[in-house]
């Protein structure tokens, strides 16, 4: 326990300084974007900075793990270079024991992260995709003039407003029409919430107290029907399909045989092995003799960071592409990672060390 606790003081120091710090450029970044669309009206500062944290909560599932490697790399190697590791092993410590001390904390790093991909992902997709939807919408109505026919996006819907309520976000005295081949839709209200993007559903307008007009263009089997309050969905595919792949939960997607649901599916659950592997890796590419450069197994250990993630996005594209099944998906990766741990640690170079 007292080599668990000293190893994972060790750990933290550098991790909980490395998180900092990340965390704090990923904000600056976000804060910069937000703050400038606060600026130009399109986000009220409140929104802005709801959205700041919901993204950084999103990013965390990157950074904790990157960070937790780097932090792995550098108080192992520390250790190695201080003749700390020298003395564990002439007091009989094996490097079993030292891998087992790190797999430990890495453990915990991992079930967090799991929690935050899982669980925490989608929701703050899901809260951060309604943030923007309701701040796009003001910011619509705002740019929208009285008396202006608007087609609508992503819509054949025709548009047009006799009045504008900011303090409320309504139209007023609104007026839509549609054309298919064989009929027509108008529909008259005196007011209406246009658009929302909601959890689970289309693209849709809320209509208060007002009449909805079926016109038969090839006979005389017209239809009106009378309103306190309707609600039209308007199609949106992409943004749909998108919107509901990274805001859905993680139990649905399971249940998905769609190619991306099975991506983003994949990616969620084997972020706590990205974490595992990475910080066991970090451990054999950490030792180093006394005085010695470490700088070529720095450079190693930076390869692999890099090539794992990298190879993680190819074969998720490949998924998404439907030009790989899923299984083997994502787990290719990090089997090919897994050996590259098993050798480190069974190579007699790096076991004599």
């Amino acid at each position: 326990m007292i080599i668990d606790r000293h190893i994972s003081r060790e750990i933290l120091r550098p991790f909980g300084l490395g998180l900092g710090m990340l965390v704090l450029i990923f904000v600056g970044y976000s804060a910069a974007r937000q703050l400038s669309l606060a600026a130009e009206g399109q986000l009220d500062m409140l929104t802005a900075f709801k959205l700041i944290g919901l993204n950084t909560l999103i990013t965390l599932e990157i950074l904790l793990p990157s960070a937790f490697f780097f932090s792995v790399l550098a108080a192992i190697g520390r250790l190695y270079r201080d003749s700390e590791m020298s003395a564990f092993y002439a007091a009989g410590i094996s490097r079993a024991r030292i891998l087992g001390a790190v797999f430990k904390l890495a453990l915990v790093i991992a079930l967090v992260t799991g929690l935050l991909s899982v669980l925490g992902r989608p929701w703050a997709f899901r809260t951060s995709y309604d943030l923007e939807s309701r701040a796009a919408a003001q910011f619509d109505l705002k740019k929208m003039s009285a008396n202006e026919f608007v087609n609508m996006d992503g819509s054949d819907y025709t548009f047009i407003a006799g009045d504008i309520d900011l303090e409320r976000g309504l139209h007023k005295n609104v007026f839509l029409q549609k054309n298919y081949s064989e009929r027509s839709e108008i529909i008259v209200a005196e007011a209406a919430a246009m658009p929302t993007l909601n959890p689970g559903q289309a693209t849709r307008a809320t209509f208060y107290n007002g009449h909805n007009y079926l016109l038969d263009n090839q006979a005389s089997q017209d239809m009106t029907v009378q309103f306190k309050e309707m609600v039209v969905h308007l199609p949106n595919e992409e943004a749909q399909e998108k919107y509901r792949r990274k805001a859905e939960t993680t139990a649905n997607l399971s249940q998905s045989k769609q190619p991306k649901d099975i991506a983003e599916y994949q990616w969620r659950i084997t972020t706590p092995l990205a974490t595992l592997l990475l910080a066991l890796i970090a451990v054999p590419l950490a030792r180093s003799r006394p005085r010695e450069s470490r700088f070529r197994n720095v450079t190693i250990a930076v390869l692999s960071y890099i090539a794992l993630f990298a190879m993680i996005s190819v074969l998720r594209t490949f998924i998404e592409q439907g030009r790989l099944a899923a299984i083997p998906g994502l787990w290719t990766a990090y089997v090919i990672q897994a050996a590259v741990l098993l050798i480190l640690v069974t190579q007699p170079r790096m076991k004599s060390r």
